[in-house]
């Protein structure tokens, strides 16, 4: 008898434990569903919602353009009476909702999509994060990317243009009295339409100047690095191209450091495209230049003769503190000077010194400064830049009335026989101010 209650009296306490584990583990799992439930319903703290406020337009502006602030449109594409009119922009049907992405690693010069981190409204976007040169040496021998805008017929000047061009050329025939007599290439980015604008309705305006030399303009440019803060950004390019037929366009990301692949392809397409051209003038978007000084500075020059002209930097010694934008370590150039270069906003230089220059590029490991990269193609090819008496762009321009926007630098504008600083700015004045 007593081994059965005590028999019994175990088969109770198995009994007991067994159902208490079954009740701990059922409140276990109802602990783990009321949090999950908690954390999914956002009953622990206030719900963030990203909202964008604005809609899709069909006005032709570049959104995130710079000096456009956050939440206002960009400046939209003008139209004068003198200009064709663009096509309307059809509006997207649907928004895709901004993506967000870890920190950008630095400079690429593939066709990675580099979506630009999303930031809340009314702060700006970041403006170039530090530059990344293991990346740049693993892909720096990468130097032939595809051109996505081109102008085939940019330096074909056609019935009555072509004999007044051949006639200002002085010499040539054939294809080569159907040739600009100077070119005019400007640096540029996707959404700085608005200088490219004063560009074209000032001193980089096509047509025929002293003695009928015809002038030609085309704005060198790349895929923009922040494509998600500029949408229709490629459409946009197109209708501008469409319009002014002045775009060169290739595939690599618009970065400082990717310029020298904007001056080797450059180079590539005036072999290619406009070979008979006579003269170059190679420039920014944020400079004035008064191009009759240039022409005026080229008569007697040969076409067929060596020839770069520009604001030339002797015995610069390359910059080791890392914060300097121009920062480069010793490992990439390790040599205590500098061949010299032309600095500041732009240069002058003849046709067959661009046809050297372009074969010479080839040779030339890249570097990622553009201007000492093509200080070190001339000295290759045995080319001495020139800074030419009576030529200046050093001045800082004040404000005059009719001038471009206050942040453009002159150039060139002092002329052979000398001129002030005041008589200069006089000229200037005197320009027709954009529409």
């Amino acid at each position: 008898m007593l081994r059965k209650m005590v028999t019994l009296r175990r088969i109770l306490h198995v009994k007991g434990d067994v159902m208490c584990t079954i009740l701990l583990l059922v409140l276990f799992c109802l602990l783990l569903y009321a949090r999950q439930v908690v954390l999914s319903s956002g009953w622990n703290g206030p719900e963030l919602k990203l909202e964008i406020h604005g809609s899709t337009s069909s006005s032709r502006t570049l959104k995130g353009a710079s000096g456009a602030k956050v939440g206002q449109e960009s400046p939209t594409l003008p139209a004068g009476p003198s200009e064709p009119q663009l096509p309307p922009c059809k509006p997207q049907s649907k928004s895709k909702p901004p993506q967000s992405k870890s920190k950008p690693k630095g400079k690429s010069k593939t066709r990675r999509k580099n979506a630009a981190p999303t930031k809340p409204a009314g702060k700006p976007l970041p403006t170039m994060p530090p530059f990344d040169f293991e990346g740049y040496l693993r892909e720096k021998d990468n130097r032939d990317f595809k051109l996505l805008i081109d102008q085939h017929e940019k330096c074909h000047i056609r019935g009555a243009e072509e004999e007044e061009g051949g006639g200002g050329g002085g010499g040539g025939g054939g294809s080569k009295g159907s040739a600009p007599y100077m070119l005019i290439a400007v640096k540029s980015v996707a959404a700085d339409f608005d200088k490219r604008q004063v560009v074209r309705r000032t001193w980089g305006k096509e047509g025929h100047f002293q003695n009928g030399v015809s002038i030609r303009t085309v704005f060198l440019l790349g895929v923009p690095r922040n494509r998600t803060a500029l949408p229709l950004w490629d459409r946009l390019l197109t209708y501008e191209s469409q319009t002014f037929r002045d775009i060169l366009l290739w595939d690599f990301e618009d970065t400082f450091f990717n310029l020298t692949l904007k001056e080797t392809h450059f180079l590539k397409w005036v072999n290619g495209s406009c070979p008979h051209v006579k003269f170059i003038f190679k420039g920014d978007a944020d400079v004035y230049v008064n191009v009759e000084n240039i022409l005026e500075m080229l008569q007697g020059q040969k076409p067929d003769e060596d020839l770069f002209v520009g604001d030339i930097i002797f015995n610069a010694k390359p910059i080791r503190r890392r914060s300097s934008k121009y920062y480069v370590p010793e490992f990439i150039y390790g040599v205590g000077l500098y061949p010299n270069y032309a600095g500041g906003g732009g240069f002058v230089m003849s046709g067959h010194t661009a046809r050297r220059l372009s074969s010479a590029c080839q040779q030339v490991e890249l570097f990622p400064i553009d201007d000492v990269f093509l200080g070190m193609c001339l000295q290759l090819i045995g080319v001495k830049p020139l800074a030419p008496p009576g030529l200046s762009n050093l001045w800082h321009p004040p404000t005059f009335r009719g001038a471009p926007p206050p942040d453009v630098r002159p150039l060139f504008l002092q002329g052979a026989h000398g001129c002030s600083q005041s008589q200069c700015a006089s000229d200037l004045a005197h320009v027709e101010p954009p529409a």
